[in-house]
């Protein structure tokens, strides 16, 4: 073989190779950009560094330590311990109600609060926006998601028109898939996971103007295994 076709085979095994390296690495970049993305985590609205003296803020709530009164209300519908009660922080002015923007809100405009992993909500309390007894949130439910076990002092209602949540509401672990409409009744311990692949975003639904609940000490989803049942749970 001639010192020039060597070279001119080498030439052509070089240029094979990078081709190959470039094919792969574009086909690479393609499969990272047909992923399904999660649009980017909210930001908190209230940090540590904005509270109020002797308030507590954490993860955009403020963290308000219970008393008896409230220990003996619990203690009247389940055995679980509570551990705090968690508001929205923060001074606010009451709208006067005259002007388009009063009464229509966009998400960005609602205070964002980080209750745990995966977990944040766009929360309009009422006697922020003019509202007599409502109080909405809407979350930003990642993949495995959830909250800590909680308890509201009135009802509650959750709205999502596309996923797969499960959830714990009292002694039960069933899982929804939206659309559907779930009923919290007061006091029941509860919480929910985002057992799908994509952001879920529940509405969640209160008939009083503020945003409060308590904290438990239990979490029902740490030990999870298959106990949580794939269709309704309407027999139960």
């Amino acid at each position: 073989m001639s010192k020039s076709l060597r070279m001119a085979m080498g030439v052509l095994g070089v240029a094979a190779t990078f081709a190959a390296c470039a094919a792969g690495e574009n086909q690479h970049e393609a499969q990272v950009d047909t992923r399904p993305g999660l649009p980017p985590e909210p930001v908190v609205t209230y940090s540590f560094t904005g509270a109020q003296p002797a308030q507590r803020i954490e993860h955009g709530e403020w963290i308000v330590d219970v008393d008896d009164a409230k220990r003996r209300l619990h203690a009247q519908h389940h055995p679980h311990k509570v551990l705090e009660t968690r508001r929205v922080p923060g001074h606010f002015q009451q709208p006067a109600m005259t002007s388009v923007k009063d009464f229509a809100l966009s998400k960005k405009d609602l205070t964002v609060i980080n209750p745990g992993p995966g977990e944040y909500v766009h929360v309009m309390e009422g006697q922020r926006h003019g509202y007599r007894n409502l109080t909405i949130g809407i979350t930003y439910t990642a993949p495995g998601g959830a909250p800590p076990m909680h308890t509201h002092e009135g009802e509650e209602s959750h709205v999502l028109l596309k996923g797969k949540i499960l959830y714990a509401l009292g002694d039960k672990i069933f899982t929804m898939e939206g659309p559907y409409i779930v009923n919290i009744p007061p006091m029941v311990p509860h919480s929910f996971r985002n057992e799908g692949n994509e952001l879920a975003e529940l509405v969640v639904i209160f008939p009083t103007n503020v945003w409060e609940y308590d904290v438990l000490d239990y979490f029902p989803f740490k030990n999870l295994s298959n106990q949580a049942d794939t269709k309704r749970s309407d027999s139960k």
